[in-house]
């Protein structure tokens, strides 16, 4: 797949979790398109300032992330029974891929105790862990391409 290709290829994925607290509006956000990976996360707790990143990715991991989304089949999920966004915060997860456009909203997931108290707890499992990969990947591509520091020669 040439760069012109994920230019067109409409693959989207886009995951946000956040809440408004003493330390104003606290968020981790995520979205992939078009071969671009844009990050943000902004805690002002102690201070922390607001850090955002940006960077162009090859076909390979835009097919790894199909992948990882495909193989979950969170496209099978439905969040009507999920518990709804509250003063803990909310994550959402819209995905584009294939023939299937999927969005959904649900509470702040704290462990695997509150996904198994929920009314659908094997959709809500699925979200659980497809966001669990989903944020791992993107982590290691953030830190992989903006902490490597290159030996001079």
């Amino acid at each position: 797949m040439a760069s012109t290709d994920l230019e067109r290829d409409p693959f989207y994925v886009r995951y946000y979790t956040g809440h408004q607290g003493m330390h104003g509006h606290e968020f981790l956000e995520f979205e992939y398109a078009h071969g671009r990976i844009r990050y943000a996360n902004n805690s002002n707790y102690r201070n922390d300032s607001l850090i955002r990143k940006e960077m162009y990715v090859s076909a390979t991991v835009a097919e790894e992330l199909k992948r990882i989304i495909r193989e979950s089949e969170i496209t099978k999920e439905d969040d009507a029974s999920w518990p709804k966004k509250n003063i803990v915060g909310r994550q959402e997860l819209e995905v584009r891929v294939d023939k299937d456009h999927i969005s959904f909203e649900t509470a702040k997931i704290g462990s695997l105790a509150d996904v198994n108290e929920s009314s659908d707890a094997e959709g809500l499992r699925v979200f659980y862990y497809l966001v669990q990969d989903l944020k791992c990947f993107i982590f290691s591509l953030v830190s992989l391409h903006f902490k490597i520091k290159p030996i001079q020669v």
